[in-house]
C-alpha cells in the first residue's frame, strides 16, 4: 500500500470498517487520524487500532493527504464547511461516503480546486465483503482516483460509475440491498416456523442459506438467472415456490418499486441536506 496520511471525519461503523481494512492492508496506524466527538468511540478506536484520535477535526486534518467524510448526511455541512479554508490551502483528496450529498455541495464547502470523490459502500464492509460505487468528476486526476479506489477496496469490491446520478441507483441496489436480503431470510424463517419448524433450526437454516447463496453467486460467472435455473428442477419444489413469487402482482414489480423508492429517497437527501448554508 502506498504511503500517505488519511483523516477520517467520523469514527462510526463505516469509518471503523475502513480503518480496519486499511490496517489489514498494511497501512501504519500512525498514518490514520480520526476526528470523533463520542468519547467511548474514541477509546475503542485507540484501543483496537492505535491510530491518532481526537474529539475535533483540527489535529486529524492537519497534514492529511486524504480526508474521508464518514458522517451522516445531515451532519456533513456542519462538519465539512468549517474546514474549507484549510482544504483550499492544501487541497487534499476528499472522499465522501455521506449518502446523497452531491459533489456540487461538497465542492461549495471545500472550495474550488479540491479533488472530490463520492463513494457509496454498504454495510457488508464491516466484515470486509462490501460493495462500493465510486464517482469522480473529470477533473479529478488518475492518481487521486487510484488512491480513493485503494481506500474503498480495503473493505470489498469497487465499481466506478459514469454518472453521479448512478450513485442514487447504487444506494438503492447495494447500499440498501443487504436489508432486502435480510428481510427475505427473515420471512423465510417465519414461514418455516409457521409450518412447525423449531425457531432455532429455522433461523440457522435461513442464515446459512443466505450465506451459501451469496457464496455460490460470488464464485460463479455472475449469471444469476443461470444459478436460479440450476436450482429449479422441472416440476419440483423450487418451481412451485417460484411460481408463487413470480405470479401476479409479482415479486419483480415489488422489488422494482422498492428500489425506486430507495433511489428517490437518496435524491431527496441531496436536496434536504446538500445546500447546508
Amino acid at each position: 500500500m502506498s504511503s500517505y496520511n488519511v483523516a477520517f471525519l467520523g469514527g462510526g461503523n463505516m469509518g471503523r470498517a475502513l480503518i480496519g481494512g486499511l490496517v489489514r492492508r498494511g497501512m501504519s496506524p500512525q498514518a490514520i487520524r480520526v476526528g470523533e466527538p463520542i468519547e467511548a468511540v474514541r477509546r475503542e478506536l485507540q484501543r483496537d487500532f492505535g491510530c491518532l484520535v481526537a474529539a475535533d477535526n483540527d489535529a486529524p486534518v492537519s497534514g492529511a493527504d486524504v480526508i474521508v467524510v464518514a458522517v451522516k448526511p445531515q451532519e456533513a455541512h456542519r462538519v465539512v464547511a468549517p474546514l474549507g479554508p484549510r482544504l483550499r490551502e492544501r487541497r487534499p483528496l476528499v472522499v465522501s461516503i455521506a449518502a446523497g450529498i452531491e459533489i456540487r455541495s461538497l465542492q461549495s464547502w471545500c472550495g474550488d480546486g479540491v479533488p472530490i470523490v463520492r463513494a457509496m459502500p454498504n454495510r457488508a464492509a464491516l466484515v470486509g465483503a462490501g460493495a462500493t460505487g465510486l464517482y469522480a468528476p473529470a477533473q479529478v486526476s488518475a492518481a487521486a482516483r487510484s488512491r480513493a479506489e485503494e481506500i474503498m477496496a480495503s473493505v470489498g469490491v469497487v465499481v466506478w460509475l459514469k454518472s453521479e446520478d448512478d450513485l442514487d441507483i447504487v444506494t438503492a441496489l447495494s447500499g440498501s440491498g443487504p436489508a432486502y436480503c435480510f428481510l427475505l431470510a427473515e420471512m423465510m424463517m417465519k414461514a418455516a416456523m409457521n409450518l412447525g419448524l423449531e425457531p432455532q433450526a429455522a433461523r440457522l437454516l435461513a442464515v446459512e442459506t443466505l450465506h451459501g447463496a451469496g457464496a455460490l453467486a460470488h464464485s460463479s460467472a455472475g449469471d444469476l438467472a443461470r444459478l436460479r435455473e440450476e436450482v429449479t428442477s422441472k416440476g419440483g419444489t423450487t418451481e412451485a415456490a417460484l411460481r408463487v413469487l413470480t405470479g401476479e402482482p409479482g415479486m419483480g414489480s415489488l422489488v422494482q418499486r422498492a428500489v425506486d423508492a430507495a433511489a428517490q429517497r437518496s435524491r431527496e437527501l441531496a436536496r434536504q441536506f446538500g445546500a447546508g448554508e
